[in-house]
């Protein structure tokens, strides 16, 4: 039997729940101020459609290049903790060039630089999370939700706040939860893989080259894409349409609300369906999604009924892909594994789609981009559906 370092049978070790559950708390509460609200302070600052994409674009780009690098770093020196801290610590250093007030070039100069940094830490704590679960990787499910709590919190929150007051203020209340961040990391533990699964281990590039990965990441990648347009202009859009930031915000947490739920019984969902079937399925119910999003902002039931569907998009295919990134990649590959898949879907897949969605929404209008961002979903639906194994 595998043992832990301080002897204890692996089933048997304890998993510093609330600890892993404490740092996605924070690091989801960061993003549920920043997705909804950093396209409008942008849009306060006098940028225009275009170039609040290509700033976007920058944020998620970042992603392409970075978790490579950090997840080739920690797999060669096991200091994912060490990364994840310093990567936390100099997040805030290098954003808080933004109260200095720069110009265009300089936003795209300092989000450049401190999404970097940012994007070392979500991929490399994915990987300490599993390292704790060992045998219990279906509870990462029940650990992640709490990042949910935390995002409905802060998008529930700043969207009274701003609602009140100027959303200049935005990156005052960015840098404070960056701290917590940090301060949360100082808390959670190493945990180092036994040298038995470290001789079983092959190298990162002989694994990812073969055609059931190589179709997992493509269509990973076009569901990203298609939330290129939600993440970067959704708000915008919905203010455009009348709604408050109040109302905005509990949209955005009504999303969440339901990928909650989704978590919460995901565990069992995972055991009883195929990984196929979950995937096709969210990406058919997010071409739905984007499709009547674009059609029928007026109709408020229509609205509330396509943000659960934030369960499935989210939800459901972040959680089987996190489980399967785990699964297929051996343990000195799993932080460059999740690190390309943070690149290549969150990365690639989100400047994509929130580029092209600048693109249009200056040229055509905000329908077309949710418009294109269902034909991706479809796209990624049919290659689950056929190309992809049932198991990982």
């Amino acid at each position: 039997m595998l043992t832990t370092t301080d002897g204890l049978p692996q089933q048997l070790a304890p998993v510093p729940y609330w600890r892993l559950s404490g740092f996605y708390f924070f690091y989801f509460s960061l993003l549920g101020a920043l997705l909804p609200y950093w396209g409008l302070y942008l849009k306060d600052q006098g940028f225009s459609p275009i170039e609040i994409g290509q700033l976007m674009a920058v944020l998620m780009g970042t992603k392409i290049i970075a978790p490579n690098i950090w997840g080739y770093i920690a797999d060669k020196t096991g200091m994912r903790i060490a990364i994840i801290r310093w990567g936390a610590a100099l997040t805030v250093l290098f954003f808080s060039i933004v109260f200095f007030r720069p110009g265009f070039w300089g936003y795209v100069f300092f989000i450049s630089v401190f999404s970097f940094f940012w994007n070392a830490i979500l991929p490399q704590f994915e990987v300490v999370t599993y390292s704790h679960l060992k045998h219990r990787t279906n509870e990462y499910s029940r650990i992640r939700l709490w990042g949910s709590v935390g995002f409905v919190c802060t998008v529930v929150g700043f969207g009274w706040v701003f609602d009140i007051t100027s959303v200049a203020y935005l990156p005052y209340y960015l840098v404070v939860m960056m701290v917590l961040i940090w301060l949360s990391s100082l808390f959670v533990s190493e945990q180092t893989s036994t040298k038995i699964i470290q001789n079983q281990s092959r190298h990162f590039l002989q694994q990812l080259f073969c055609s059931p990965v190589i179709v997992f990441f493509i269509v990973c990648f076009l569901m990203q894409v298609s939330h290129g347009p939600y993440y970067s202009f959704y708000s915008i859009f919905m203010e455009e349409k009348g709604y408050s930031k109040m109302a905005i915000g509990w949209l955005w947490a009504l999303g969440v609300i339901a990928e909650i739920l989704v978590f919460l019984v995901m565990h069992r969902a995972m055991n009883r369906f195929s990984s196929r079937s979950l995937l096709a399925l969210s990406l058919y119910l997010g071409a739905i999604r984007w499709v009547c999003t674009a059609a029928f902002p007026d109709q408020l039931w229509v609205v509330l009924a396509v943000q659960i569907l934030h369960a499935a998009t989210f939800g459901v295919f972040h959680a089987v892909a996190i489980d399967w990134v785990q699964k297929r990649f051996s343990a000195n590959a799993s932080g460059q594994a999740q690190a390309f898949y943070s690149a290549l879907s969150y990365g690639a897949g989100g400047a994509v789609g929130a580029y092209v969605a600048g693109v249009t929404w200056e040229d055509f209008g905000g329908e077309t981009s949710f418009y294109l961002a269902a034909v991706a979903c479809l796209l990624g639906g049919v290659l689950a559906g056929t190309k992809l194994p049932k198991v990982a």
